[in-house]
């Protein structure tokens, strides 16, 4: 997420310092001490400005939530959102999703959030795509063996391509719509997905369940084609 930068950041910080996680690496393996007796660890990655992050914390207070966000801008906005509603089962990390490894253990998370992340459009940039099979393969290893990865994007081709590499990988796809709001609001929406849902901009929705894989590996592709 671009933002402007902000001259009060670290103050603003610091006032939700009881949100942030300074250390995340520490908690490897024992995340559930922050809820003890939580039903569930949901991690959301890209939270952005974190509406989705706290109406989902607010309708789930049996659940632990732990939302990664690599713009400090936005991440202390969603922190200070939380903070508003008094909410007591969110945390937030600032760092890059590629580092989840280094902060979950094997099998740690139940539930992880893609919504809306940048589609890299160029055919050279699709590695760093966060359905590209090497994320992939980094999530079905944090999450546990039948948890799942719920994805969201409003961009048609990102879908395609995501679901072309979910196959690939061998991975089962669940309650996959191209059109989620086709017959009224479904879920709670990002920011961004309010938006997108009032210019009608059809909203692509799918579930996959995480089980181990071998990485498949990557298909050749003409270097002139640039989009997906």
């Amino acid at each position: 997420m671009r933002m402007r930068k902000m001259r009060n950041l670290e103050p603003r910080m610091e006032k939700c310092a009881d949100y942030r996680i300074p250390e995340p690496a520490a908690r490897k393996g024992n995340w559930r001490s922050l809820k003890p007796g939580c039903k569930a660890l949901w991690v959301e990655v890209g939270c952005g400005k974190g509406k989705f992050t706290a109406e989902t914390a607010q309708a789930n207070p049996e659940v632990l939530l732990i939302a990664v966000e690599r713009c400090r801008e936005a991440m202390v906005v969603a922190m200070e959102k939380a903070k508003a509603m008094g909410l007591k089962n969110v945390f937030y990390i600032d760092m890059d999703v590629a580092n989840i490894e280094d902060v979950f253990a094997p099998g740690e998370i139940d539930r992880l959030f893609i919504n809306f992340p940048d589609p890299w459009p160029r055919k050279k940039n699709a590695k760093r795509r966060l359905t590209h099979r090497s994320f992939l393969d980094k999530y079905c290893r944090v999450v546990r063996e039948g948890g799942e990865f719920h994805f969201k994007t409003d961009n048609a081709p990102l879908f395609e391509y995501s679901l072309e590499e979910f196959s690939a990988c061998g991975l089962e796809v669940k309650n996959l719509t191209r059109d989620l709001h086709a017959n009224g609001i479904v879920g709670i929406m990002t920011g961004y997905e309010e938006k997108f849902h009032q210019l009608g901009t059809p909203i692509n929705r799918c579930e996959v369940v995480c089980r181990p894989f071998v990485l498949p590996p990557e298909e050749k592709k003409p270097q002139t084609e640039e989009t997906l």
